[in-house]
Order: C-alpha cells, then structure tokens, then sequence
C-alpha cells in the first residue's frame, strides 16, 4: 500500500490479534474499508464490537482518510445477535466444548469431521448459527451468520468464557450431548435395550433422545457433569 497513513489503537482485549502492539500506524490504499483494514491487521471482525474515528463511530465501510485516528473496540458483553433464536456451530476442534453446552441445555450443532471452511460458513448462514471457532480465517468468512473466536484451549476456560459473552439460558440436562436432540422422561422398558445387566439393576430413572434414541441415567460419570452444571449455574444462570 502506499496511500494515507492513520493512526489506529486496538483495544486490549484484541492483543492476541496483533501481537500486543495495541498502537500503530497503518499505510492504507485509500480506496479499502476500514473494516478491511482491521482484518487486514489481524482481527476478525467478530471480535470487534465499534470502530471510532477522531470521536465518532463508523461502520466497517467506512473508507479512512489521511491522519483519522481509529480506535478498535472489543464485542460488549453480553453480546446480543438479533434475527434469530441463539444457536452455536462449533468446528470440528471443539468437540468438548460442544458436549458441555449441550449439557448445559444450549443448542450446539458440532462437525466431527473436517468439512472445510465453506461449508462451515454455509451452514452458519442457512441455520443462523454462531460460528464458534479457533480458525481466524473461518471467521473472516463473509458467508458466515455471526461469529467469535474460542481464544483458550482449554475446554473449563471455553465454556466460561462463551457463556460469558454470549449468555445464553441455561437448562441442564435437557439437551443430548452425543446429537444435540431433546431429551424425554423414559421408562426403563424403553430403553431396556441399551442397558447391560448392572445397569438395569441398579437404576430406575432415565431419559432419551427424541432423534438419536440414546438412554441416559445418573451413571458413574455424573458426579463429574453435576459439578460443571453446578458451576455453570452458580456463575452465569439468570444472565440472560
């Protein structure tokens, strides 16, 4: 590029973005949006929730004159995202963390396979789902409903920080952690089935999915899902 210069300060929230050099001048070309001069500098715009010029907001079309100073600000949180119930899609990385919102009630759709970006970005548009993703460039995907960046590895941190952002209604147990469908009361005839000897003997309450047929009952395992559905609960419920 070789055109006006501006003076741009991101906010600190969007450090992991631009290598913690929160101010810089950036040449621009005159003619592209400032939209996609942010992108360009390595922020997705999903992360940015305003953009100021010398004192007022802009949209992202916005083309930047010679000498504007910009200020990039983070999403606010709780993030709303109108035109449609709020629904998450989760690539195929995120397996963990798409088991624990669909524990928490949260509809969750997951690819447990790599289908590629575009078909990523074409199934967020078609389901007006929120793209969740660690993948910078899936996010700049234009095709793409809404999106946000997953910014920790580690899944306890994932889901804080997504109900955080996000704060979506919470209803444990309602959801199937393996396919995503609704759970109903069953009766053990029902799902008598899938149950081995010990099982069968020792539990007499259960649940299953009305699109997978999947039986759950408070297994060996559910100590360990009462207390993220507790911590859940204790920190982000009623938020919404």
């Amino acid at each position: 590029m070789n055109g006006p210069e501006i003076h741009v300060e991101f906010a600190p929230d969007l450090a992991l973005f631009v290598q913690r050099v929160l101010r810089r001048t950036l040449v621009t070309d005159g003619v592209s949006t400032l939209g996609h001069v942010v992108e360009s500098a390595g922020v997705p715009l999903t992360e940015v929730g305003a953009l100021w010029v010398d004192g007022r907001e802009v949209p992202t079309s916005y083309v930047p004159a010679a000498g504007d100073s910009v200020e990039v600000r983070p999403v606010e949180r709780p993030q709303r995202v109108p035109g449609a119930p709020l629904r998450f899609l989760l690539d195929v990385h995120l397996g963990t963390l798409a088991r624990r919102l669909r524990l928490l009630g949260v509809d969750t759709a997951y690819e447990s396979t790599d289908i590629g970006d575009p078909a990523l970005a074409a199934r967020s548009a078609a389901e007006k789902r929120v793209m969740l993703s660690r993948d910078r460039g899936l996010l700049r995907r234009r095709e793409l409903w809404a999106g946000a960046y997953v910014y920790s590895t580690r899944p306890e941190d994932q889901l804080r920080d997504v109900l955080d952002r996000f704060a979506p209604e919470l209803r444990p147990w309602t959801r199937c952690t393996a396919c995503n469908g609704l759970l109903k009361e069953a009766s053990k005839d029902e799902v008598a089935h899938q149950l081995k000897g010990g099982t069968q003997r020792s539990y007499d309450v259960f649940a299953q999915c009305l699109e997978c047929g999947r039986a759950y009952w408070k297994g060996a395992h559910h100590d360990q899902l009462e207390a993220i559905v507790e911590r859940a609960l204790a920190e982000f419920s009623g938020r919404g």
